[in-house]
Protein backbone atom coordinates (compact mmCIF):
# COMPACT_ATOMS: atom_id res chain seq x y z
CA UNK A 1 0.00 0.00 0.00
CA UNK A 2 2.85 2.40 0.86
CA UNK A 3 4.52 1.72 -2.47
CA UNK A 4 1.29 2.40 -4.41
CA UNK A 5 0.48 5.56 -2.45
CA UNK A 6 4.01 6.91 -2.98
CA UNK A 7 3.41 6.78 -6.75
CA UNK A 8 0.92 9.63 -6.40
CA UNK A 9 2.31 13.10 -7.23
CA UNK A 10 3.41 15.03 -4.18
CA UNK A 11 3.32 11.96 -1.93
CA UNK A 12 6.75 10.91 -0.71
CA UNK A 13 7.61 7.74 1.19
CA UNK A 14 6.88 9.26 4.62
CA UNK A 15 3.52 10.71 3.56
CA UNK A 16 2.62 7.40 1.90
CA UNK A 17 3.46 5.58 5.12
CA UNK A 18 1.32 7.97 7.20
CA UNK A 19 -1.61 7.57 4.77
CA UNK A 20 -1.27 3.79 4.75
CA UNK A 21 -1.36 3.55 8.54
CA UNK A 22 -4.25 6.00 8.68
CA UNK A 23 -6.24 3.91 6.16
CA UNK A 24 -5.48 0.73 8.07
CA UNK A 25 -6.98 2.30 11.21
CA UNK A 26 -10.08 3.65 9.44
CA UNK A 27 -13.40 1.84 9.91
CA UNK A 28 -13.83 -0.80 7.20
CA UNK A 29 -16.96 0.95 5.88
CA UNK A 30 -14.99 4.19 5.35
CA UNK A 31 -12.23 2.30 3.51
CA UNK A 32 -14.81 0.57 1.33
CA UNK A 33 -16.49 3.91 0.51
CA UNK A 34 -13.10 5.49 -0.33
CA UNK A 35 -12.22 2.56 -2.58
CA UNK A 36 -15.59 2.66 -4.35
CA UNK A 37 -15.36 6.41 -4.81
CA UNK A 38 -11.92 6.13 -6.42
CA UNK A 39 -13.07 3.30 -8.71
CA UNK A 40 -16.30 5.09 -9.62
CA UNK A 41 -14.45 8.31 -10.43
CA UNK A 42 -11.93 6.52 -12.63
CA UNK A 43 -14.71 4.72 -14.53
CA UNK A 44 -17.15 7.61 -14.95
CA UNK A 45 -15.17 10.85 -15.06
CA UNK A 46 -14.51 12.08 -18.59
CA UNK A 47 -13.98 15.31 -20.51
CA UNK A 48 -16.84 17.75 -21.02
CA UNK A 49 -17.67 17.76 -24.73
CA UNK A 50 -17.66 21.57 -24.77
CA UNK A 51 -14.87 22.83 -22.50
CA UNK A 52 -12.85 19.64 -21.84
CA UNK A 53 -12.82 19.91 -18.06
CA UNK A 54 -13.28 16.75 -16.05
CA UNK A 55 -16.91 15.83 -15.38
CA UNK A 56 -19.12 12.82 -14.75
CA UNK A 57 -21.67 13.86 -17.39
CA UNK A 58 -21.51 14.61 -21.11
CA UNK A 59 -21.53 18.36 -20.45
CA UNK A 60 -20.12 19.82 -17.21
CA UNK A 61 -22.36 21.85 -14.87
CA UNK A 62 -20.67 25.12 -15.90
CA UNK A 63 -21.28 24.63 -19.63
CA UNK A 64 -24.81 23.36 -18.94
CA UNK A 65 -25.67 26.47 -16.89
CA UNK A 66 -27.78 28.84 -19.02
CA UNK A 67 -27.04 31.67 -16.54
CA UNK A 68 -23.34 31.64 -17.42
CA UNK A 69 -22.07 34.04 -20.10
CA UNK A 70 -21.36 31.67 -23.00
CA UNK A 71 -20.06 34.59 -25.08
CA UNK A 72 -17.00 34.88 -22.80
CA UNK A 73 -14.52 31.98 -22.69
CA UNK A 74 -11.60 31.77 -20.29
CA UNK A 75 -8.80 29.54 -21.56
CA UNK A 76 -6.91 27.71 -18.78
CA UNK A 77 -4.18 25.08 -18.79
CA UNK A 78 -5.97 22.47 -16.70
CA UNK A 79 -9.06 21.74 -14.60
CA UNK A 80 -7.28 22.76 -11.38
CA UNK A 81 -6.94 26.29 -12.80
CA UNK A 82 -10.66 26.31 -13.66
CA UNK A 83 -11.45 25.30 -10.08
CA UNK A 84 -9.21 28.07 -8.74
CA UNK A 85 -11.19 30.68 -10.69
CA UNK A 86 -14.50 29.15 -9.69
CA UNK A 87 -13.52 29.61 -6.03
CA UNK A 88 -13.48 33.39 -6.56
CA UNK A 89 -17.22 33.26 -7.25
CA UNK A 90 -16.85 36.25 -9.56
CA UNK A 91 -16.28 34.86 -13.05
CA UNK A 92 -19.59 34.31 -14.85
CA UNK A 93 -18.36 33.11 -18.24
CA UNK A 94 -17.41 29.62 -19.39
CA UNK A 95 -14.04 27.93 -19.81
CA UNK A 96 -11.88 26.02 -22.25
CA UNK A 97 -9.32 23.63 -20.73
CA UNK A 98 -6.18 23.07 -22.83
CA UNK A 99 -4.75 20.18 -20.78
CA UNK A 100 -1.25 21.56 -20.97
CA UNK A 101 0.86 24.36 -22.37
CA UNK A 102 3.21 24.65 -25.31
CA UNK A 103 6.67 23.55 -24.21
CA UNK A 104 9.20 22.86 -26.98
CA UNK A 105 11.74 21.73 -24.36
CA UNK A 106 9.36 18.96 -23.29
CA UNK A 107 8.27 18.18 -26.84
CA UNK A 108 4.76 19.63 -26.34
CA UNK A 109 3.56 21.55 -29.35
CA UNK A 110 0.27 23.23 -30.28
CA UNK A 111 -1.13 19.93 -31.59
CA UNK A 112 -0.57 18.26 -28.20
CA UNK A 113 -3.03 20.49 -26.31
CA UNK A 114 -6.71 21.32 -26.99
CA UNK A 115 -6.12 24.31 -29.30
CA UNK A 116 -7.81 22.71 -32.31
CA UNK A 117 -10.92 22.13 -30.19
CA UNK A 118 -10.84 25.77 -29.04
CA UNK A 119 -10.73 27.02 -32.61
CA UNK A 120 -13.59 24.68 -33.63
CA UNK A 121 -15.62 25.90 -30.67
CA UNK A 122 -15.06 29.53 -31.63
CA UNK A 123 -16.25 28.82 -35.18
CA UNK A 124 -19.45 27.18 -33.91
CA UNK A 125 -20.28 29.69 -31.15
CA UNK A 126 -20.84 33.43 -31.06
CA UNK A 127 -18.07 34.63 -28.72
CA UNK A 128 -17.33 38.24 -27.70
CA UNK A 129 -14.17 37.68 -25.66
CA UNK A 130 -11.53 35.05 -25.03
CA UNK A 131 -9.63 35.52 -21.77
CA UNK A 132 -6.27 33.78 -21.77
CA UNK A 133 -5.55 32.64 -18.20
CA UNK A 134 -2.54 30.42 -18.67
CA UNK A 135 0.15 30.34 -15.98
CA UNK A 136 2.77 33.09 -15.84
CA UNK A 137 5.53 30.62 -16.69
CA UNK A 138 7.57 30.53 -19.89
CA UNK A 139 5.26 27.79 -21.22
CA UNK A 140 2.11 29.67 -20.19
CA UNK A 141 3.32 32.89 -21.81
CA UNK A 142 4.31 31.03 -24.97
CA UNK A 143 0.86 29.44 -25.12
CA UNK A 144 -0.83 32.81 -24.53
CA UNK A 145 1.09 34.44 -27.36
CA UNK A 146 0.36 31.53 -29.69
CA UNK A 147 -3.37 31.70 -28.93
CA UNK A 148 -3.44 35.48 -29.40
CA UNK A 149 -1.85 35.09 -32.84
CA UNK A 150 -4.39 32.40 -33.75
CA UNK A 151 -7.29 34.59 -32.68
CA UNK A 152 -6.15 37.91 -34.18
CA UNK A 153 -7.70 37.20 -37.62
CA UNK A 154 -11.05 36.26 -36.03
CA UNK A 155 -11.65 39.75 -34.62
CA UNK A 156 -12.64 38.28 -31.25
CA UNK A 157 -11.50 40.44 -28.33
CA UNK A 158 -8.56 38.55 -26.81
CA UNK A 159 -7.42 39.49 -23.31
CA UNK A 160 -4.77 38.19 -20.92
CA UNK A 161 -5.13 38.03 -17.15
CA UNK A 162 -3.23 40.79 -15.39
CA UNK A 163 0.14 40.27 -13.78
CA UNK A 164 -1.20 39.91 -10.24
CA UNK A 165 -0.25 36.28 -10.70
CA UNK A 166 3.44 35.77 -9.87
CA UNK A 167 5.75 34.68 -12.67
CA UNK A 168 6.42 30.98 -12.41
CA UNK A 169 3.38 30.46 -10.16
CA UNK A 170 0.69 27.86 -10.79
CA UNK A 171 -2.87 29.21 -10.68
CA UNK A 172 -4.14 26.39 -8.46
CA UNK A 173 -1.94 27.60 -5.55
CA UNK A 174 -2.82 31.29 -5.72
CA UNK A 175 -5.34 32.84 -3.35
CA UNK A 176 -8.76 33.97 -4.59
CA UNK A 177 -8.10 37.71 -4.11
CA UNK A 178 -4.98 37.61 -6.29
CA UNK A 179 -6.84 35.61 -8.93
CA UNK A 180 -9.73 38.07 -8.87
CA UNK A 181 -7.37 41.05 -9.26
CA UNK A 182 -5.67 39.31 -12.16
CA UNK A 183 -9.04 38.69 -13.82
CA UNK A 184 -10.24 42.27 -13.29
CA UNK A 185 -6.93 43.73 -14.53
CA UNK A 186 -6.69 41.70 -17.74
CA UNK A 187 -5.41 43.48 -20.82
CA UNK A 188 -5.97 43.19 -24.57
CA UNK A 189 -3.31 41.26 -26.45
Amino acid sequence: MIEELSRLPGIGAKSAQRLAFYILHMPKEDVRRLSETLTDAREHVRYCKECYTLTDSEVCPICANAKRNHRQIMVVEDSRDLNAYEKTGEYEGVYHVLHGAISPMQGIGPDDIRLKELMQRLQQTDVDEVIIATNSSLEGETTAMYISKLLKPTGILTTRIASGVPVGGDLEYIDEVTLLRALQGRTTL
